[in-house]
């Protein structure tokens, strides 16, 4: 991974931001230049271990290789779906052959003096974790949010992010500031000609 500073992190995934969006949230533009948050096997452990029911998971090159394919199908559907444009379906039947390789079904457990439901799945490892990733993508255009998808128009930014509030047009308070800051800048500039 990069050396960056800690006022060139990319801020952390809010918390509740639907799987997909944290998904394809794992490329970032850092001073114009798009990295790659999980660029090992062993970053791509770790993302699964705090983003799926895979802790873990021992993965090596040929999987991070099937993570990008699915997160690069997954930005291209979101992208498509937040501007309005048609949908890739080469894409889409990506995201589908993930999806289908390890079924789900919820399964009710005792939880102190109430019920808690929790996913489980025929398939271990690697190929359970690509799934849940792809039920994520499903569930968030499949259900009401995805209404509130939106592709980040902050310079540079290359995140998405889910609409929560009316006036919020950007991914967080850092494509924020830099496009309003660009506003000022371009009225100064117009204002000295």
């Amino acid at each position: 991974m990069d050396s960056v500073t800690a006022q060139e992190q990319p801020a952390p995934p809010s918390p509740g931001l639907p799987l997909a969006v944290a998904l394809a949230n794992t490329l970032v533009a850092v001073r114009g230049k798009v990295r790659d948050d999980v660029g090992t096997p062993e970053e791509l452990a770790d993302w699964l271990a705090s983003h799926t029911d895979a802790p873990g998971l021992s993965v090596g090159e040929a999987d991070l290789a099937a993570f990008r394919a699915l997160r690069d199908a997954v930005r291209a559907v979101l992208r498509a779906h937040a501007e309005g444009e048609p949908v890739p379906v080469a894409e889409v039947e990506r995201i589908n052959e993930a999806s289908a390789t390890a079924p789900r079904w919820p399964v009710l457990t005792a939880a102190g003096t109430g019920i808690a439901v929790v996913q489980r799945t025929g398939r271990d490892g690697f190929p359970a974790a690509l799934a849940a990733l792809a039920h994520g993508t499903a569930d968030l255009l499949g259900g009401p949010l995805a209404a509130d998808l939106r592709a980040c128009h902050g310079p540079g930014c290359v995140q998405f992010f889910v609409k929560d509030h009316p006036r919020r047009e950007w991914c967080g308070p850092g494509c924020g500031n830099r496009a309003r800051a660009a506003r000022h800048y371009h009225r100064q500039r117009e204002q000295s000609v």
